[in-house]
């Protein structure tokens, strides 16, 4: 599936979507690996299969190579256990856990293959779509000393809003179809 015919499985209530998808899909203030990698690792972080078989073709299709997706997959990966970990400890009253090492596995980020500009980007993405402010925060300010504009990382933020409501779009109505798994009543 490209991303013309994600676009097209859109129904007509979400035609806004369909036209994000394609105005960010264009969008030049990112590099392409670092555009395709925040859709990339935002359709990892939702899940929704027709999303993401889209979205690597696409990536595919744009020339980032195979070691910039899997780099994108890991920063999901990677933000779905972070992400949960340090908004559990923003969220919680006693501040001794923060201060506690969060002793959580996290060497496959010491070999990449990619810009750490693009893979902080990535997280961004989806900790946006985890919702962990902590992380947002962290990782903003790690592209910000690296000289990162606003306008690119609001990019990342786009990005990664229009590929959870497409995810999300696409997943109820493959649930509303009769026969599909659901409870019927």
């Amino acid at each position: 599936m490209s991303i013309e015919a994600l676009r097209a499985a859109l129904p007509a209530y979400a035609r806004d979507l369909a036209t994000n998808l394609k105005v960010l899909s264009e969008e030049a203030v990112l590099t392409d690996q670092a555009k395709w990698g925040c859709f990339v690792a935002s359709a990892h972080a939702i899940g929704e299969p027709s999303t993401l078989r889209a979205i690597e073709t696409a990536a595919l299709a744009a020339s980032v190579s195979p070691e910039a997706i899997e780099a994108a997959k890991t920063a999901s990966a990677v933000m779905a256990m972070n992400n949960v970990y340090f908004r559990a400890l923003h969220l919680m009253a006693a501040p001794e856990y923060r201060d506690l090492p969060s002793r959580l596995r996290m060497n496959r980020l010491s070999r990449l293959g990619v810009a750490a500009v693009d893979y902080e980007l990535w997280c961004v993405a989806v900790s946006a779509i985890n919702g962990c402010g902590a992380c947002l925060d962290s990782h903003e300010a790690e592209l910000r000393e690296r000289g990162v504009s606003a306008v690119q990382v609001q990019t990342a933020l786009r990005i990664a809003a229009v590929v959870n409501a497409v995810g999300r779009v696409l997943a109820a109505e493959f649930a509303a179809i009769p026969g599909n798994g659901a409870f019927e009543p």
